[in-house]
């Protein structure tokens, strides 16, 4: 890529007339990941694409950008539609946390959600019990509910070192799958948005983006309540959606929608995660990084790391003291923190390129991925 030099700053610039990388020469990126943004570029109605440094190689498409076309692509945004980030300041100073109450109580998220579906269904607007027994539920994969310590923040925010935070990844369930399963045949070469059947399925794509916003929710009281803390809504982004904004219809997979002046980012195991502020970019497309992003893939990581029962025990904490409450085994190999890039070098290169400033930083405590009995995949 081409970067130009103001005033010792790089700017990030189109590598061809559709493809901004908002990342350095020595971001991690594989070729793989950049020969499908080239695909993709190629693509009929395709106009425009903003790839950041998380950038890595997906199913259908790269993860870690957003892409502008005239055309509607379903397999762009994945089965797992509005996935996203949610994150909440608790009413608990760190200085009352105790780990091992702690983790002894989030492991009631490894159980179904056992409140009233229905009622909370009904007050977001979806129908009543869609895909209820998967609703307040993490699942598996790189989804997790995150207790934080806040590191440093700008002095302009208003964030409070002494109290918790919480952090949830999480999607749509079951729910995003169907709508992707329900396309129909010739969908993944472009939908023509005027079509009664795009149409049906940008409908249910909002509404599977409005079920996961309230699964986040969910995950984040039932955590409050196990801690016997309430908790407050800072920002909900999600990062695999589609909108219509800039002028057409805007993919976002793995690209966190930059619209509220607040981002989460979200770190590994071995580094933190970071709250964002975008800076409007005219070619980020609205967007910003989601989180470290992939280094290699899930079944590679099981040639990579040593599996003994002693490295499987060390995986279980991390960098920063804190714990991970995940028993599946394959899971802890297959997210240890070789498997991510930095988060740190994530963030460097938005903030060199122009898309993003880090506004404040949070370390890992407790993250509870899934235990054995009643975990969710």
């Amino acid at each position: 890529m081409g970067n130009s030099v103001l005033d010792g700053r790089s700017s990030a610039v189109r590598s061809d007339g559709t493809i901004t990388k908002f990342y350095t020469s020595t971001a991690w990126v594989e070729g793989r990941a950049e020969q499908q943004l080239e695909q993709v570029a190629g693509w009929p109605g395709v106009r425009q694409i903003a790839a950041f440094p998380d950038l890595h190689p997906g199913k259908y498409g790269p993860v870690g950008c957003a892409v502008l076309a005239d055309r509607i692509y379903p397999q762009l945004i994945g089965n797992d539609i509005g996935c996203g980030m949610s994150l909440f300041r608790l009413d608990l100073p760190v200085r009352k946390f105790k780990m091992e109450k702690a983790v002894r109580r989030m492991r009631v998220l490894s159980a179904p959600f056992s409140g009233n579906t229905r009622h909370r269904s009904e007050q977001a607007g979806l129908e009543p019990d869609q895909f209820a027994t998967s609703l307040g539920t993490i699942g598996g994969g790189n989804h997790f509910c995150e207790i934080q310590t806040l590191a440093e923040c700008d002095a302009d925010l208003d964030l409070d070192k002494s109290a918790l935070y919480l952090l949830v990844h999480s999607g749509s369930r079951g729910l995003g799958n169907a709508v992707l399963g329900s396309v129909p045949t010739g969908a993944f070469s472009g939908m023509d948005p005027d079509k009664v059947a795009t149409q049906d399925y940008v409908r249910h794509h909002d509404t599977a983006v409005l079920w996961a916003s309230l699964n986040r929710q969910i995950i984040a009281e039932r955590a409050g309540k196990a801690l016997r803390t309430d908790l407050e809504l800072i920002v909900d982004a999600p990062h695999n959606l589609l909108t219509q904004e800039c002028g057409g219809w805007l993919h976002r997979k793995g690209a966190a929608r930059a619209v509220s002046g607040l981002v989460p980012l979200a770190g590994s195991r071995a580094t933190p995660s970071y709250l964002l502020r975008p800076t409007g970019h005219p070619d980020a497309l609205l967007s910003t990084a989601h989180g470290a992003g992939q280094r290699y893939d899930r079944s590679s990581m099981h040639g990579r790391v040593r599996a003994k029962r002693s490295d499987i025990e060390a995986m279980q904490r991390t960098s920063f003291g804190g714990r991970i409450i995940c028993e599946d085994r394959d899971l802890l190999i297959e997210e240890a923190p070789l498997a991510y890039k930095s988060s740190l070098s994530v963030v460097a290169d938005l903030d060199t390129m122009g898309a993003a400033k880090s506004v404040a930083q949070f370390n890992p405590l407790l993250t509870f991925k899934k235990t054995r009995e009643g975990g969710q995949s």
